[in-house]
């Protein structure tokens, strides 16, 4: 079989039914994800192990063959001939192979395509600190730090440094100058890639995840050094995001990272991707916009009143996730029952419904 021309085949399908993933396992059809729901394409065949095989031989480098040969699972990306790209994951289960691969769109688009709050672009015109998206996995973290780097890519002339795993939006350089190195192919890791950025002359720093207390450590530093940080955590809201930063470090450290963080931190964008009555997906966010209320909650361990904060701080530009969710119900975009679904505190939406 030709498993380059199979995998267009499935790409193709992808894009015609504007879908998100493509997962290809052992003992199963293939199947895509369009507006959050799995669609086998049971005209496929079932794919086997010589299939699955086939497909790693054409998406992965042989160094990553190495790394999937000794840990079992490998995150890669790949470029298929149609300029598509897609950031992968090979994995096992059950001593079956596996593959999850997830479509990067071509084109950057504006916080106004993907019908975020223009507040955002505040943060981009900061000098230093610290602003992080979260959110679960596939619910658009990425493309919002992307939409992000292009305000600043589009409006000043800066150096910008970007740490991925893998590299996903590839930028155009506009007014500033983008370096993005993915781990392993252009640097070791996260953290050797953050400490030896701060020697390239550096002015924001794109980091496509934080991974454990020593990349944490680094970033934070960068933020009180005069730089400007962006990245994401796969967490549900501020408070919990705040409290999974300090919980990673040693706790002889955490009052020292407590300090840092409130001298440090900017604000935290949390979303999730709804899925809309008409078909598609639409955002639902929480933001919280550091001040000095928020510092000293930071400083003095008391993350479980920043809830509250975020919901009496409107006038500051502040969003309750909440309110987000009532809106889109309000606006017909998404149904009453997907509200409560997704509200971390279905309670509290009731007083806005």
């Amino acid at each position: 079989m030709d498993y380059r021309h199979e995998l267009d085949d499935f790409v193709s399908v992808l894009s015609k039914e504007s879908g998100s993933d493509l997962h290809l396992s052992e003992g199963r059809y293939p199947t895509i994800r369009v507006s959050g729901f799995l669609v086998p394409l049971v005209k496929k065949a079932i794919l086997s192990r010589e299939a699955l095989d086939g497909f790693m031989d054409v998406m992965l480098s042989q160094d990553s063959k190495r790394i999937f040969k000794e840990n079992l699972e490998v995150d890669f990306s790949y470029m298929f001939k149609n300029g598509s790209r897609f950031r992968g994951n090979a994995y096992q289960r059950m001593g079956k192979f596996s593959i999850a691969l997830r479509l990067i769109p071509n084109r950057v688009r504006s916080l106004e395509e993907l019908k975020l709050p223009k507040v955002l672009e505040d943060f981009t015109r900061r000098q230093q600190g610290f602003f992080l998206v979260v959110g679960p996995v596939g619910h658009g973290k990425t493309t919002t730090l992307a939409a992000l780097i292009e305000i600043i890519n589009n409006e000043r002339a800066e150096h910008i440094i970007t740490v991925e795993d893998p590299v996903e939006y590839v930028f155009e350089q506009k007014k500033s100058i983008i370096d993005q190195r993915e781990v392993r192919t252009d640097t070791r890791d996260f953290a050797a890639g953050l400490v030896n950025m701060l020697r390239q002359d550096v002015d924001v720093v794109m980091i496509g995840e934080m991974r454990g207390p020593e990349t944490m450590q680094t970033a934070v530093t960068a933020a009180e050094t005069g730089h400007l940080v962006f990245s994401t955590i796969h967490t549900n809201t501020a408070a919990q995001t705040i409290d999974r930063i300090i919980d990673s470090f040693p706790s002889q450290q955490q009052e020292q990272i407590k300090l840092q963080l409130s001298g440090s931190l900017l604000g935290i964008f949390s979303q999730r991707l709804i899925p809309r009555v008409s078909g598609g997906l639409v955002p639902a966010f929480e933001l919280l916009i550091s001040n000095s209320a928020v510092a000293n909650l930071i400083r003095e361990g008391r993350t479980h009143e920043i809830s509250t904060v975020i919901e009496t701080g409107m006038d500051q530009g502040m969003i309750d996730i909440n309110r987000s969710l009532a809106e889109l119900v309000r606006s017909g975009e998404i149904s009453v029952e997907n509200a409560y679904q997704y509200s971390l505190s279905p309670k509290a939406l009731d007083r806005f419904l």
